[in-house]
This record gives C-alpha cells, structure tokens and sequence, in this order.
C-alpha cells in the first residue's frame, strides 16, 4: 500500500536555498541534493514508519537524504493514509524550526 506524500508549501523555499548554497560550493552539488532529497519523498509513499517518532504528541519523524545532513522532517496520518513533509532543514538546526510548522507548540 502506498501512502499520499503531500508538501507544505515552504518546502519549496527549503530546497531552494539548499540548492543555492551547494551549487555555490560545487556546480552540480545543488542537482544531487536535490535528487538526494526526491528519493527521501518517494521512500516515505512505500513506508514512512520507518523512522522513530520525534515527538511525544505527534507522529512526527524525519528521514536523512543519503550524503547530506538535512532531516526530511514529516507527520504520519494514520487514519488519511497520508504523510505530510512539513520542513527540509538542515541537520544543526533547532527543532523548533519545524515544530513552527506543525500544530506543536514549543517546549
């Protein structure tokens, strides 16, 4: 069974900027993330259970894109079948980064 991947719309910013940045240090690093980050996206569709939730309140999780240290950070939605990818963020930073864009309130 294949679950529904849906995308806040920040997502796009997300990578955008992660994009900008490794394509400064290296041309073509940029398209590798990218497609790093894409293969994380089809990866949840076949099991976003995965990974170990990151929250006592919500099911949220994240997943590492292979060579590069960012959290694809997602909510599983049981009853809908669905996950929804709520941030692309690097790997250093604070939680309440993607707490922001969850119904979470910050500790």
């Amino acid at each position: 069974m294949r679950w529904k991947v849906s995308f806040r719309p920040e997502i796009r910013g997300d990578i955008a900027e992660a994009y900008s940045w490794y394509e400064q240090r290296r041309p073509g690093l940029g398209f590798d993330f990218v497609a790093a980050v894409i293969a994380v996206f089809e990866s949840l569709a076949d099991n976003p259970n995965l990974n170990a939730r990151r929250s006592q309140r919500q099911n949220v999780r994240w997943r590492m894109p292979k060579r590069f240290p960012y959290r694809v950070v997602y909510e599983v939605r049981k009853e809908e079948n669905a996950v929804l990818v709520v941030a692309v963020l690097h790997a250093a930073r604070h939680h309440r980064h993607w707490r922001q864009r969850t119904d979470e309130s910050i500790d």
